[in-house]
């Protein structure tokens, strides 16, 4: 557009009228004219398939997705409101980001990997955050009064949402602990850090699973939630429940929470870890 087109003016009041602040009446000028630009036609002469076209060229030329967008909303405004389409905010979809699958390592890259990570008490505990699904917070954070082997579940306190929730205590995670407690004979905390007082820090459990990929020439990039979303998608294979795998991995959000059914703890215990699935030397033998 014209700096003193009549479509512009018309813009600028209609933005104004609608308390829209300098910097976003900017932008969006800014982005209807390159939107003009692109097609070498005022855009009130260019129609709802130029901007689809347009939508497309950007993605093309790899533009941001916040950039993709701004230029929606721009589209959204001009087209809905100076141009009184009605239709514009239906037309007019925002971009959106293409949901990247996780990686998944397989039984086979889990042993290379879990038997590749430095130092006795990062493989246990990142063996123990695949074993049951754990995020690194909750990791570090375990105690070992969590470890419940009369019941074999594990006690998750103050987890994401600061939710408490019990998951599965593997037989061959039971074991390994054992070993791994006679070795370390660990104090407050089950995964203490150079400090005894103070639990394993996330950044030495995440590097470890840096040279741990590297040691096991494993091509995939793996951190501690790659185990989780391992571990989730394992469960999924051998045809566990959806809904108890989302119990395990305390998913459910406070608002979603009634669209899952509640398992009882006993359902729990008798899901059985991927982890016994597979044979792995993580300790020395007893």
């Amino acid at each position: 557009m014209a700096e003193t087109s009549p479509l512009r003016r018309r813009m600028i009041e209609d933005m104004t009228i609608r308390n829209l602040s300098p910097a976003t009446q900017q932008s969006y000028l800014y982005a209807v004219a390159k939107f003009s630009r692109h097609f070498s036609r005022p855009p009130d002469r260019l129609g709802l398939e130029d901007v689809r076209a347009y939508q497309l060229h950007l993605i093309a030329r790899q533009r941001s997705w916040s950039h993709i967008n701004q230029t929606v909303c721009a589209l959204r405004f001009f087209y809905g409101v100076t141009l009184g389409r009605s239709d514009a905010h239906e037309q007019i979809v925002a971009a959106r980001e293409p949901q990247r699958l996780p990686e998944i390592l397989s039984g086979e890259e889990i042993v290379r990997f879990l038997e590749a990570v430095p130092g006795l008490r990062n493989r246990v505990a990142l063996t123990t955050a695949y074993g049951a699904g754990l995020r690194v917070g909750e990791v570090v954070r375990l105690q070992p009064a969590a470890i419940d082997s009369s019941r074999m579940l594990i006690r998750i306190q103050q987890g994401k949402g600061a939710k408490d929730r019990y998951v599965m205590l593997s037989p061959q995670l039971l074991q390994i602990l054992r070993t791994y407690w006679r070795l370390a004979r660990p104090g407050k905390w089950l995964f203490p850090g150079h400090d005894p007082a103070e639990p394993v820090s996330i950044a030495t459990l995440q590097e470890a699973c840096r040279q741990a990929a590297r040691q096991a020439e494993l091509s995939k990039p793996v951190t501690v939630h790659t185990l989780r979303h391992s571990f989730a998608t394992h469960l999924l294979e051998a045809g566990i429940d959806i809904r108890i795998i989302q119990v395990l991995l305390g998913h459910a959000r406070l608002s979603t929470t009634a669209r899952y059914t509640q398992v009882a703890t006993h359902l729990i215990s008798d899901t059985a870890s991927p982890l016994d699935r597979l044979s792995i030397a993580v300790t020395p033998p007893s």
